[in-house]
């Protein structure tokens, strides 16, 4: 008979799974295998020797098998490359920032989206991740954490694929961070980012998770953005901003815009006049992301001198724009790079 993990299962389905036992068992080993860090039965001390070895017999605990890991030189950046049972393996990042740690998940491994700048698409899409998968991602760094006394702060899932198109799996693996016996994360800590899926937006609407909505834009007009992300010839510029509204509207969570300055195609001052003037009066931020290159794509780093001037422009115009502070340029941080390396795990 082949062991089961019991890693990702809810309470409920714990007390299922585990019904001849008294329900507070289920509990505590919840809370050893998604707080404490317990890899094994035998960490859990509060459960006697007896018990510990009959749980052993039928089932086991994993999160993710590490593959990778690399670190900045600067020590605020750690990249790991993390494989599931059947070998997929997707990209996590830590980012230690000066108001605690954040994580950045992958939601699929690989990506459909086709943007011409990013790394994640080039292999396309190998299949979705699961609710478990995705919350293995997070609790392998979390328990990475633990042993120095530290946690995960705050959630970004920005990683490789794009977490509307792997809706429902995103919605369960929210409710489940959300829950006081995994991490108990506060959705106000979690950002969503899309490239502009627009009925997923409203249906992400109707779910009434307050989480903080990030739009790829990447580009001011419909011409360029359809140039550089596919997904324009479905949903236009138009009709992403409109769904931002409607988000930032029925949630009183402001959005996020993302747009990444490729050096000589969307970096100008007309450009940052035309975005300006798209979302002029919008409850939304601009974050500006220098493009890291990617060896496979031709597109150019900015210069040091228009990443100002456009952050300028924004910020005089009406528009509260910030530059993304980059962590771990020189460790492929950029989605999808370290993956591509690494592509075939045993």
């Amino acid at each position: 008979m082949s062991k089961k993990n019991l890693f990702g299962l809810t309470l409920s389905e714990l007390e299922t799974e585990l019904s001849d036992l008294p329900k507070f068992r289920a509990k505590q080993i919840a809370a050893w295998i998604y707080q404490r860090g317990a890899e094994s039965f035998d960490e859990m001390t509060d459960l006697s020797k007896n018990l510990r070895e009959k749980l052993s017999e039928k089932y086991f605990v994993q999160t993710a098998r590490l593959v990778t890991q690399l670190d900045s030189s600067d020590g605020l950046t750690t990249k790991f490359l993390l494989a599931f049972s059947d070998g997929a393996a997707v990209e996590t990042v830590l980012m230690r920032h000066d108001y605690g740690n954040s994580v950045c998940i992958s939601t699929q491994v690989g990506c459909a989206m086709g943007c011409k700048f990013c790394a994640s698409t080039l292999k396309g899409l190998e299949r979705d991740l699961k609710p478990a998968e995705m919350l293995g991602e997070i609790i392998f760094v979390n328990n990475f954490l633990l042993k120095q006394n530290q946690k995960v702060d705050n959630l970004v899932i920005m990683g490789t694929g794009e977490p509307l198109m792997n809706f429902d799996n995103l919605i369960k693996f929210l409710r489940l961070l959300h829950e006081n016996y995994t991490l108990g994360m506060s959705y106000r800590k979690i950002t969503v980012s899309t490239c502009g899926i627009v009925p997923a937006i409203k249906k992400l609407i109707a779910e009434k998770i307050p989480v903080t909505l990030s739009i790829s834009l990447h580009a001011p007009n419909n011409k360029l953005r359809s140039a550089i992300m596919p997904i324009n010839s479905a949903f236009s510029i138009e009709q992403v901003i409109k769904a931002g509204d409607e988000y930032a509207e029925e949630t009183g969570r402001r959005v996020t815009y993302e747009y990444t300055l490729l050096g000589g195609v969307n970096d100008t001052e007309e450009h940052a006049r035309q975005l300006s003037k798209i979302l002029s009066g919008k409850s939304a931020n601009v974050n500006l992301i220098p493009v890291n290159p990617v060896d496979e794509r031709n597109f150019q780093r900015p210069t040091n001198n228009s990443v100002k001037k456009f952050f300028h422009f924004l910020n005089t115009h009406g528009i509260n724009a910030v530059i993304r502070k980059e962590f771990g340029t020189e460790i492929n941080a950029a989605c999808g790079q370290l993956r591509n390396k690494n592509f075939s795990i045993d």
